[in-house]
């Protein structure tokens, strides 16, 4: 399932089922140091100290490029607050105070559904004509979400 808006709020998803318990999609998921191993966008990610892991309150800083096809455009680094974490089956987090993460895991008849989606406030003037006209930016995360699902599955089915 996929889907963008032009109401307020921007949003977009994607699901997969994954041949692996929801404990195990979600460690892997939750590890945000490996999510530069999937993610077309986010290069990698180090948790900020005191934070060692995913809980609720922890920082993390990500670090992103953006590219089209071999040019990169921008390099940028956010910090994310964890805002909600339940080993098993769900792991969400706010970047930048704006933009928010979700990972979502359900127990499945083969294995574990996991739904990633993003949520943002819609750009206006400007920036929305800059972002969601000319760079259609919400329906490239989508994009972004979809591949990082298929390498998220590909690297714990094996």
């Amino acid at each position: 399932m996929t889907d963008a808006t032009s109401s307020d709020i921007v949003t977009g998803s994607a699901s997969t089922v994954i041949r692996c318990g929801p404990g195990d999609v979600f460690d892997a998921v939750a590890d945000i140091e490996r999510m530069g191993e999937w993610s077309p966008e986010c290069v990698g990610g180090s948790w900020v100290s005191p934070a060692t892991g995913p809980v609720v309150g922890a920082k993390f800083e990500g670090h992103n490029v953006a590219k089209l096809g071999p040019i990169t455009l921008k390099k940028w680094s956010t910090t994310s607050e964890v805002t909600a974490c339940v080993p098993g089956e769900v792991f969400e987090f706010v970047a930048e105070g704006y933009s928010t993460w979700r990972y979502e895991f359900a127990e499945h008849a083969d294995g574990t559904q996991v739904t990633e989606s993003f949520s943002y406030p819609q750009y206006v003037g400007r920036e929305k004509f800059m972002y969601e006209t000319l760079a259609r930016r919400s329906k490239a995360m989508v994009g972004a979400v979809e591949a990082t699902l298929v390498r998220i599955k590909a690297a714990l089915e094996g």
